[in-house]
């Protein structure tokens, strides 16, 4: 998805066409450095004109010129990506200004993605600490059985999060 542009009529071929088939699929919300980028739109029309059964699994720091990094909500960690073409990756903590919506995503991650795991559901249920494994093992069920799309973000021609995307493709597909 162009982040600018949101869930494009291509984008609705394309998804159909995936429908049809039975293909498992996640969401790469591209182009975050892009002018006009905006994520939480992007999520919106995702929403709107696919499917209603998505899970924002990292938000930027930043959007257009002021892209920044991104926090990973399984791991609730911040990364950053310099060098030449984005190719060194650092992990860090999360920005305080962002920690709390980071932490309110997380918990609707996991609300909506315990559906895929008695474990998990449990856990949550009974309060206590959701590990990554949990999580990780949770989405790719729900991926695989095409009951679930993961929402990831960053910049392509920037390789600012393509790393991490190809981490959540080993993970959960």
């Amino acid at each position: 998805i162009d982040s600018s542009q949101g869930a494009e009529p291509q984008t609705e071929t394309v998804w159909r066409q995936a429908d049809k088939y039975k293909v498992p699929r996640m969401i790469f919300c591209n182009k975050m450095d892009k002018l006009g980028a905006n994520f939480f739109d992007s999520v919106e029309s995702v929403n709107q004109r696919l499917s209603h059964n998505t899970v924002v699994m990292q938000i930027p720091n930043g959007q257009a010129g002021d892209f920044a990094g991104i926090v990973d909500l399984v791991k609730m960690k911040y990364y950053t990506f310099s060098g030449q073409m984005g190719t060194v990756v650092t992990e860090g903590e999360i920005p305080g200004e962002l920690l709390t919506k980071a932490q309110e995503l997380r918990e609707k991650l996991i609300d909506t993605v315990s559906s895929f795991d008695d474990d998990l559901a449990m856990a949550y249920l009974d309060g206590q600490e959701i590990s990554e494994e949990m999580i990780k093992k949770a989405v790719r069920a729900g991926v695989v059985s095409n009951k679930l799309y993961p929402i990831f973000c960053g910049s392509s021609l920037g390789n600012k999060g393509v790393q991490l995307l190809l981490d959540a493709v080993t993970d959960y597909l």
